[in-house]
């Protein structure tokens, strides 16, 4: 009798204890939601250029437009004719003076430019913004490191814009006055081409 009693309550106490066992396994690895993964995935998102998202479906002239730190360069764009080149299949790689950039240029030089009379000399210094094809960062740093660390490029105006890639990834242009200008955002992509915004206006021989 006793050792009948003996077997029951051992053989209790293991289904007692492999039960707990299931539980605490349980407990430890749950499944992780479907909701919980998918929120960890990164969103995507179009770069903001003065405030407004640029959408890579959208031309060259269409995002500029929206930014508002690219009015002077849109109303030059205007006031040179470019509009529609720039809006065209290209693909163009722009180097886009901010306002910043055009207030650095005297209030009388400016004008001078924005008016009819300007429009030739105005057009060549907007042109000397552009190199034909789609050149992202990655593109010029990997030119610039097989040439000692710069790449000299042909803009649409004609004359050479030297681009030089620093050791600490930033992005400097030389124009063919000496002149430097610093890229503060670079690949802003277009349905036709590549924007990356500067601080300074660059100027052709």
């Amino acid at each position: 009798m006793n050792t009948r009693i003996l077997t029951l309550t051992v053989a209790s106490a293991a289904l007692l204890g492999l039960a707990a066992c299931n539980s605490g396994a349980e407990t430890e690895a749950p499944a992780a939601p479907a909701t919980e993964t998918a929120a960890m995935a990164p969103a995507t998102t179009d770069p903001v250029v003065g405030g407004a998202s640029m959408s890579p479906n959208d031309t060259i002239v269409t995002n500029a437009a929206k930014a508002s730190n690219l009015t002077t360069l849109v109303s030059a764009v205007q006031a040179a004719g470019l509009a529609e080149t720039l809006s065209g299949t290209g693909p163009f790689t722009v180097f886009a003076p901010d306002n910043a950039a055009f207030e650095k240029i005297p209030v009388a030089t400016r004008e001078s430019l924005m008016a009819p009379a300007g429009k030739a000399d105005l057009t060549e210094i907007l042109t000397y913004h552009v190199v034909p094809g789609r050149l992202t960062a990655a593109d010029l740093a990997t030119q610039a490191q097989a040439n000692n660390g710069k790449v000299e490029l042909t803009t649409v105006e004609g004359d050479a814009l030297t681009v030089a890639v620093n050791a600490d990834g930033s992005v400097t242009l030389t124009d063919e006055k000496g002149g430097t200008s610093r890229v503060t955002q670079a690949d802003v992509l277009q349905s036709n081409g590549v924007v990356h915004v500067i601080d300074t206006v660059v100027m052709p021989g």
